[in-house]
């Protein structure tokens, strides 16, 4: 018993040392920066070290809510970042249905052509993207070229230079990069089904539609709602690399999330304390959002997901 026990030790000393370097790196990215959180309560004023700026303690986050135009665009940002964090919610979907797709290919070379194809623009930063946007439907841009060219319009289509339509803009630049990456994990899902299920379901004489109905989309769905709940206590953080490289001074006021007002307001407007009071407050509410998907999850579905 006691070579037992310490074989088990050994095995889970292993197994922490390989883990290590992974926990060593979230400490490093994810909670070594909160020491940031400082700056919030400072009148920090760059290029002064902290320890030479005055203690204010919540003036900045006061300010958020007593100031009238802090207010409104506060309220402005708030009303860009629900509205593309909503939209992806709506279309959450679309990577199961491609998943589901990608597996009814039966030809093998031509599936992994597909997810190939599909996946790589992951892997393109938003920089290239937008370069692509620019070359393609700037005024100046292919779109242009030809429609006026063939005599369709007199003047050029802003597309990239208007507020008019940008968040579905902004949704299907986003659906084109992430819709093949999205789909892997539910690939691997459906991976993971019994394949004793789909057989017998094919003795019994069930088509192709009956056999996704019955069984691939049931068997995806635990899998859907995490991510779906994931996506819900995160319905504040939209990222900002796209939104950073699509805005200009046309868009500003539709494109503008709470990540990219943040950066704007630190960096752009040289205010990090008030930036830095935003993003805690930002953090505090996502942590929030979490806990409650979480409690949710727990009396829904009997699991936890935290």
């Amino acid at each position: 018993m006691q070579r037992t026990g310490k074989k088990k030790n050994t095995e889970g000393f292993k197994m922490f040392l390989m883990i290590l370097p992974f926990l060593i790196l979230v400490f490093l990215f994810s909670y070594y920066p909160l020491y940031g959180w400082i700056y919030a309560f400072y009148d920090y004023r760059s290029p002064l070290p902290l320890s030479h700026c005055e203690f204010v303690g919540f003036k900045w986050f006061r300010t958020l809510w007593r100031n009238p135009t802090q207010v409104q665009q506060m309220l402005n940002v708030l009303k860009n970042t629900f509205a593309m964090s909503f939209l992806g919610l709506a279309t959450s979907f679309l990577p199961v249905l491609f998943a589901i797709f990608l597996n009814e290919i039966k030809c093998i070379r031509f599936k992994n052509i597909v997810q190939t194809l599909t996946t790589l623009p992951n892997f393109i930063s938003w920089t290239l993207v937008y370069a692509v946007a620019f070359s393609l439907f700037s005024t100046t841009g292919m779109l242009n070229s030809v429609l006026q060219q063939l005599g369709l319009i007199t003047e050029p289509l802003k597309i990239l230079d208007s507020s008019r339509h940008v968040w579905l803009s902004m949704l299907l630049w986003g659906t084109w990069k992430g819709l093949g990456w999205g789909s892997i994990i539910y690939l691997a899902a459906i991976s993971g089904i019994d394949q004793e299920m789909f057989e017998a379901a094919r003795v019994d004489g069930a088509g192709r539609f009956r056999i996704i109905k019955d069984i691939t989309i049931p068997s995806l769905m635990p899998t859907y709602l995490v991510m779906l709940m994931f996506a819900v206590s995160n319905i504040l953080s939209n990222g900002m690399d796209q939104y950073y490289v699509f805005q200009n001074s046309f868009n500003k006021q539709s494109i503008q999330v709470l990540d990219l007002y943040v950066y704007n307001l630190g960096i752009t407007g040289k205010s990090m304390s008030l930036a830095t009071a935003v993003g805690i407050m930002k953090s505090l509410v996502s942590v929030t959002l979490l806990m409650l998907v979480n409690q949710t999850s727990k009396k829904t579905r009997g699991e936890s997901i935290i």
